[in-house]
Formats: structure tokens, C-alpha cells, sequence
């Protein structure tokens, strides 16, 4: 008779949960995993399953007491979720190894954490906490004494982006704040000063008064006034100053928060003033970093390293491989003791994530462009709420985007190219005729949403537009007819949101609609401007369908 396996409860079913339960499995626990969603895409993964809402932490509490009793309980964990307060809230009551319960709020709410670093003098930016009976016509008076526009506006505890933009003017603000507090928990929003420079997420584990990081990535974050993340590239490559300097910080914010033992992860930025902190985050990240590009680029499992730690057991790969970092917090910290002992793992070769977008419209159909064969391409990775019928808009939080490519490569070009190709072959066919998609052609944006959603190419003068206008003979290839504007050095290199040029849309037009109707020239480029290959396919799909 086989002995009964010890239980360890994840929270989350979803797919950044996935390598949490498959590491738990490996470590020959018995996986028991809870969500609210019973169709979430991992649930198949695990030994087990219970349907709770992971906000609810005095049921999670009541479950995992029986897991105690049943075969005994080894950790609590998750990775990629707003639930690490859950998981301390248990394992504080259970005497397991985690965060402090504390600490653990201080991570998952802005305010509290931004008071934290504040009290600390761990630079981070000038912020105002908004409730939804401080909302009024004066309330942005109030805040402009103390920083100026650009703001950014946030729910105080959310993630991936939701509720989240950058407000530049008075007219984006209170559309702003009301999204924001909507989209909180708690009914409250964070005011911030914009910080500029380049932004980075570091994964890193708390363990025995050491802190090693276990994953440097730069993010690539575009268009305003929403910040979505197209990607990501790990390992960050920049001067050993700047790195050193962006850890330390990091490492001070952690310890301003109480994060004791586990992950713990940073949005950071590196401005004008030096590193400044946007969030930590008491828990492995989410975005396919912790899970997927860290372990490609350095052959670590970062996530059975978390779960060691969590069971209370020696992370020893962890501890083995780790290479010491030099302590430079700069001169904004540069009275601060030495919080932990820095270390980091380094990564052995660079692994990319690119992210594909869509404009507004309905899911026709979903294909590859061309056959797809680069060896550097690891990762296919579809959203599963973008399927024939869905509804699909221009992203304005990081869950809205349609899916994801992950590539590896020794050489660092060669990986963002080739997770760059493979989007750019990506193409999601919109039904034609569709309001949605009609408005976003036409350049219809709201008025609190100034240049957004965003053009793929600019737009053409009228005056431009005259001196192409006339007719696209039916079946007529595109690539052979780009109007001699479109080939000067204002609009040669440019790249849609996709990876293609001008060139390639073209190119790519001509393989998917070898058959297209006689086309309005001022029409079909103007549709091509706007929404890239999406909307010049549409534009012939829509002149076919009235016929």
C-alpha cells in the first residue's frame, strides 16, 4: 500500500498557473488546485479541484485545514495572481512558510505599498489615494499641487494593466479615476506622477536573508495614454551600474515591505534620477516570465525553486548556481544599508516574448500567413477567449491582447526577430461590414482617448490621399502598386503593431486576397494606413460583400 502523498494548494487554475502544478507534481506532491472558474485551462493538470473564489481567504482557510488533516498540507503558493495575501493569510493562520501576511498586503495594495517605500525613502513616485466619494470637479486642482501632468491613474489592487492609463490633460481625468475605482476590489484608485525611462521586471526569491534575483527582463511598453506591454526580452541588456543599481533598489523596496521568504517581483523604471520603483509584488510574476522565458534563457526552474522554499525546504539549485551582485542603489539610497545579500542567476541565452493585437471587430477566421519553421520559436500561445465569433478590440490592459510568441536563441537578435516574424504571419480575419471595425477606420477615438486607439502607419493628408486616388484593378497585386509615397524614408521602416511594414502588408495581401474585387485606391489605403494588413483585408472583404 502506497503511503499518502503530502497535499500542496495552488491558487489559480489558469495557464500561469500551469507550471506550479506540474512542479509540485515533481516534487511528488499531491496537487490540489482551487479557482472560481471550473473551465479554467489547467484544471486538468491537477490531482485535485475545488471551486472557491480566491478572494474568499476564510474558505480557503476552512479547505486548506482539511487538506491538513487529510494527508497533510506542505505549502500554499501561487504565481501570476493578485491572491499572495490569500496565500500568506493561510499560511500565516498554519504556521507555513510564507510572506508574512502583513507584508504580503503591502505588496498587493499600491497605496499601502507606496507608503512603505515612502517611509523607507525607497525611491518611488508622488502618489494621492482616491475613493469614490473623493471624486469631484476640484479633485484634480487638489492633486495638481503636489505633481504635474502626465499622471498615471490605477486601481490600488488589480493587475495586468486593467484600469490603468497615463492622464495628460484635464479632460482624461475624471473618465480615468471612474474606470480605475470600478475596477478595484476595494472601491479605490492610486494618482501617480509619470515616471520616465526604460521599465524592467525582475523576478526574484527571498530566502534566509538573501535575495537572488532569478530574471531581469526589459519591457517593451507602448501606446499611450494605455500601457501595453508588447513583449518582453530576457535578459535586459544594459551598463553593469544601471543593472547593479536597479536590483538594489528593488531589493530595498522588497524590505520596506516586510517580504521575507519567497518570490517577490518589480516593475521598475531606471529614470533622469536613477532606478525609481512602480510596483513589487509578493509573488513569481505573471506574462510568461517566471514560467516560460526565465527557465528557457537560464535552465532554471524558477517556479519548483518558489515551491521549495515554500514547503520549507532547501531551494539547493537555487543556492548552488547564484552569483553575487554588487550593492549600488545609487545616490537617492546611498546612506541605506545593505537590506539582503544580493545575488542573481544569470541567463545563458536570451528568450523573447512578442504579444499580437487586433483592431475592433468580430473573429471571421484565424490562420498563418506562412507555413511557420524557425527552431528559435518555442511557444505558440492563443488566448483562448479569441476563437470564431469573439468579440476583439485594440488592447487597453494587458488581457485584451490576442496571444502570445515565445522564441530562444543564443544570439539576441535572432530571438526578437524570429518572435517577431511569427506575429507578424499571425492574421485574424474580421467579419466585414462591422460598425466596430467601420468606426475604427473612419479615426473615430473618444474624446479622453486622444490618438487612441492607434494608427498603423499614420495618416495621409487628404492632399496625399487625392494623388492616389482612382481605382485598384480587381485581382490586381498589391506589392507591384504601393503608391510612391508610401516608399519614401518617412514611411519605408515603419512597423504596425505586428511587425510588418508597408511592404509586407502589401505583400501579404496579395497571398491571402489573390482574388479581390476593383477597389477605391483613396479607400484601400487609407484602410491600410490605419489598420495595417487587418484593415486593408477587411476594406476588400467589405467591397466583395456588398456586391
Amino acid at each position: 500500500m502506497s503511503a499518502v502523498k503530502e497535499n500542496v494548494l495552488i491558487l489559480g487554475a489558469g495557464l500561469m498557473q500551469k507550471p506550479a502544478i506540474l512542479s509540485a507534481k515533481e516534487l511528488g506532491f499531491n496537487t490540489v488546485v482551487i479557482d472560481a472558474d471550473d473551465k479554467a485551462v489547467s484544471i486538468p493538470y491537477a490531482d485535485e479541484f475545488r471551486i472557491i473564489d480566491l478572494k474568499d481567504r476564510e474558505e480557503i482557510l476552512a479547505f486548506a485545514k482539511e487538506l491538513q488533516q487529510k494527508g497533510g498540507l506542505k505549502a500554499v503558493f501561487t504565481a501570476g495572481t493578485d491572491f499572495s495575501a490569500s496565500v500568506s493569510f493561510v499560511c500565516e493562520q498554519l504556521g507555513l512558510p510564507a510572506h508574512s501576511f502583513n507584508a504580503a498586503l503591502n505588496a498587493s495594495i499600491k497605496t499601502q505599498m507606496r507608503q512603505c517605500f515612502k517611509e523607507s525613502k525607497v525611491p518611488s513616485p508622488e502618489f494621492v489615494k482616491v475613493g469614490k466619494d473623493d471624486i469631484s470637479d476640484t479633485l484634480l486642482n487638489s492633486i495638481l499641487q503636489k505633481m504635474d501632468f502626465p499622471l498615471v491613474v490605477k486601481p490600488v489592487d488589480n493587475m495586468g494593466a486593467r484600469g490603468c492609463r497615463m492622464v495628460r490633460s484635464e479632460v482624461e481625468f475624471l473618465p480615468a479615476i471612474k474606470i480605475a475605482v470600478e475596477c478595484s476590489r476595494t472601491g479605490f484608485a492610486i494618482v501617480e506622477e509619470y515616471m520616465e525611462g526604460p521599465e524592467y521586471s525582475i523576478d526574484a526569491l527571498v530566502y534566509n536573508g538573501t535575495f537572488t534575483v532569478t530574471g531581469f527582463a526589459e519591457r517593451h511598453i507602448y501606446y499611450p495614454p494605455y500601457f501595453i506591454e508588447v513583449g518582453h526580452t530576457m535578459p535586459a541588456i544594459l551598463d553593469k551600474k544601471i543593472h547593479d543599481g536597479l536590483i538594489s533598489v528593488f531589493a530595498l523596496g522588497a524590505k520596506s515591505l516586510g517580504l521575507t521568504c519567497g518570490a517577490a517581483k518589480a516593475d521598475i523604471k531606471y529614470t533622469k534620477n536613477g532606478p525609481m520603483i512602480g510596483e513589487i509584488a509578493g509573488r513569481l510574476s505573471g506574462g510568461y516570465m517566471s514560467g516560460w522565458t526565465y527557465p528557457y534563457a537560464s535552465d532554471l526552474n524558477l517556479t519548483k525553486q518558489g515551491l521549495l522554499i515554500s514547503c520549507g525546504m532547501e531551494p539547493s539549485e537555487l543556492v548552488s548556481r547564484r552569483e553575487a551582485v554588487d550593492y549600488n542603489p545609487g545616490k537617492q539610497c546611498q546612506n541605506a544599508e545593505k537590506p539582503y545579500e544580493l545575488f542573481e542567476i544569470p541567463c545563458k541565452r536570451t528568450s523573447a516574448e512578442r504579444a499580437w493585437m487586433s483592431i475592433p471587430g468580430t473573429v471571421e477566421y484565424i490562420e498563418n500567413i506562412t507555413e511557420y519553421t524557425d527552431k528559435a520559436v518555442f511557444d505558440f500561445l492563443p488566448r483562448a477567449t479569441v476563437s470564431i465569433g469573439s468579440e476583439v478590440d485594440y488592447p487597453r490592459n494587458n488581457v485584451q491582447k490576442c496571444g502570445n510568441i515565445i522564441s530562444v536563441s543564443h544570439l539576441h537578435d535572432i530571438a526578437m526577430g524570429a518572435s517577431e516574424d511569427a506575429v507578424s504571419n499571425i492574421f485574424i480575419t474580421l467579419k466585414p461590414n462591422n460598425p466596430a471595425t467601420e468606426e475604427y477606420l473612419a479615426g473615430k477615438t473618444a474624446e479622453d482617448e486622444e490618438d487612441f486607439p492607434p494608427s498603423a502607419y499614420g495618416k495621409l493628408s487628404e492632399e496625399e490621399l487625392n494623388a492616389i486616388s482612382g481605382k485598384i484593378e480587381k485581382n490586381k497585386k498589391i506589392e507591384e502598386n504601393i503608391p510612391n509615397i508610401l516608399k519614401s524614408s518617412e514611411y519605408i521602416k515603419k512597423r504596425d503593431w505586428n511587425y510588418n511594414t508597408i511592404a509586407q502588408t502589401a505583400k501579404k495581401f496579395d497571398i491571402l486576397r489573390p482574388n479581390h474585387p476593383e477597389l477605391d485606391a483613396k479607400g484601400f489605403w487609407k484602410a491600410l494606413m490605419r489598420g495595417g494588413l487587418q484593415g486593408c483585408v477587411y476594406y476588400s472583404d467589405s467591397v466583395e460583400n456588398r456586391k
